[in-house]
């Protein structure tokens, strides 16, 4: 697993092989990225499921100003500090909670993002709770966006428009926005 683009182009990942992680394919992520990329620039970014921080580390590759990575497992914070370490970046968070925990502590700080980076375990079917509290708790900055990677999950907001869909195998990808 390596960074796709951007300054850390090339840096190798740590973590394709935790139990209980799901690494996304270089060609989906480069696809999503490549999607994504005029919103990137300055961004402030949450990877809430953050895993190795594959996803985050490649919008911070990419100039995300800043970036909160969120996980709850102690073995994937030591990959993920790891990772980030590799990067010799200081321009990010990392949150050792469940997603639920991080969601509420947003909220409360009124914290608002540019990109967030949904990429929960697939069996859990939890994107659709996670897109109606990031609408319901104002999380999304005026031209913010979701990145949702999925696999057998019907996702949909009512709420948030739909900007890009695209399917790689049994994977799909949307990106949702607060504006059309």
């Amino acid at each position: 697993m390596r960074v796709i683009s951007g300054k850390y182009k090339g840096l190798q990942l740590d973590g394709f092989n935790i139990n209980g992680t799901r690494p996304t394919m270089d060609r989906v992520k480069e696809s999503m990225f490549a999607m994504v990329q005029p919103y990137l620039n300055h961004s402030v970014c949450l990877d809430l499921f953050a895993g190795s921080g594959s996803l985050g580390i490649e919008a911070l590759s990419n100039g995300a100003k800043y970036c909160y990575f969120t996980d709850n497992s102690n073995d994937i914070i030591k990959i993920l500090k790891s990772n980030l370490l590799k990067t010799k970046a200081n321009n990010y968070i990392i949150l050792q909670q469940n997603y639920k925990q991080s969601l509420k502590k947003f909220s409360t700080e009124k914290i608002k993002f540019d990109l967030i980076i949904l990429d929960p375990p697939y069996q859990l079917c939890l994107i659709n709770d996670i897109l109606e509290f990031i609408v319901d708790n104002d999380l999304l900055t005026d031209k913010g966006i979701v990145i949702c990677e999925y696999e057998n999950e019907i996702v949909n907001n009512s709420n948030l428009f739909l900007l890009k869909e695209k399917k790689y195998g049994s994977k799909n990808v949307r990106i949702y926005s607060t504006k059309k």
